[in-house]
C-alpha cells in the first residue's frame, strides 16, 4: 500500500535506532532525573516536533529531486544503502567504554515550554538526523510508488510515532528510578552491535538485490 514494502523490517530497525543512546535520549533522561517525568515528556514532545520537521523537509526535497530527474530516486537509494552499510560497520566496531554510556549531568530547572523548545532544537539542529532520514526511508519505498513523497511522510510518521512512545517510556522510567541513570557499558556495546548488524545486513541486501 502507498508503494511501501518491508514495513515490519522498517519498524524494527526504527525502534532499534531510537533505543540507541544519543543527544535526544540524554536530554530526556536529564530532564526526567532533575525535574520529573513531565519535564522528560516535554523534551520528548519537542524532539518529536523536530523529527517531524526533518520528515517534511526531506519529503519536499525528495519531491523536488524527482521532478528534476527520473533516475534520481534510484541514485538516492543506492547512496542511502551505502550510508547504511557505513553506519552498520561503525556500530559493529564499537568498543566497550566508548561513548555508548549515557550519564545525566545536572541542569537548572526550566519551564516545560522551554524544555519543549530545547528538545525541538536539539533534534532540528542535528544534521545526522536529516542525513539518516534521506538514506534510510527511501529504502522502503518502491520505485513505482504512486507518490513517493507521500510514502516518505507515512513512513516518517510511523518512525516518529514509535520513537515518541519510546521517549515517553524513557522519561517515565528515568523519573521512576529517581537516581541518575547510566546505561551499562556492556549492554550498550551489544545494543550497538545488534543494530550495526541489522543495518549492515539491510544495506548488503539492498546492494545485492534488485532495487524495488
Amino acid at each position: 500500500m502507498f508503494g511501501i514494502h518491508d514495513l515490519t523490517l522498517f519498524i524494527v530497525s526504527g525502534l532499534l535506532l531510537n533505543i540507541l543512546p544519543g543527544p535526544d535520549s540524554l536530554l530526556i533522561m536529564t530532564r526526567s532525573a532533575t525535574q520529573g517525568w513531565r519535564a522528560g515528556s516535554a523534551a520528548a514532545l519537542g524532539i518529536a516536533t523536530g523529527t517531524l520537521v526533518h520528515i517534511l523537509a526531506a519529503a519536499l526535497g525528495l519531491s523536488a529531486l524527482l521532478a528534476t530527474s527520473a533516475t534520481a530516486f534510484t541514485v538516492v537509494k543506492w547512496v542511502g544503502a551505502a550510508y547504511i552499510v557505513y553506519v552498520g560497520i561503525g556500530l559493529l566496531r564499537s568498543r566497550r567504554g566508548q561513548p555508548a554510556e549515557v550519564a545525566t549531568p545536572a541542569l537548572p530547572a526550566l519551564p516545560y515550554r522551554k524544555i519543549y523548545f530545547q528538545g525541538m532544537l536539539t533534534n532540528v539542529l542535528n544534521p545526522k538526523v536529516a542525513l539518516f532520514f534521506l538514506a534510510f526511508v527511501p529504502q522502503f519505498i518502491n520505485a513505482d510508488a504512486p507518490s513517493k513523497p507521500l510514502a516518505f511522510i507515512i513512513l516518517g510518521c510511523i518512525f516518529n510515532f514509535n520513537g515518541t512512545l519510546w521517549c515517553h517510556a524513557l522519561a517515565l522510567f528515568t523519573a521512576f528510578a529517581s537516581t541518575r541513570l547510566k546505561l551499562k557499558p556492556l549492554l550498550a556495546l551489544w545494543l550497538n552491535r545488534a543494530t550495526g548488524g541489522l543495518f549492515l545486513a539491510l544495506g548488503l541486501r539492498l546492494a545485492l538485490s534488485e532495487q524495488h
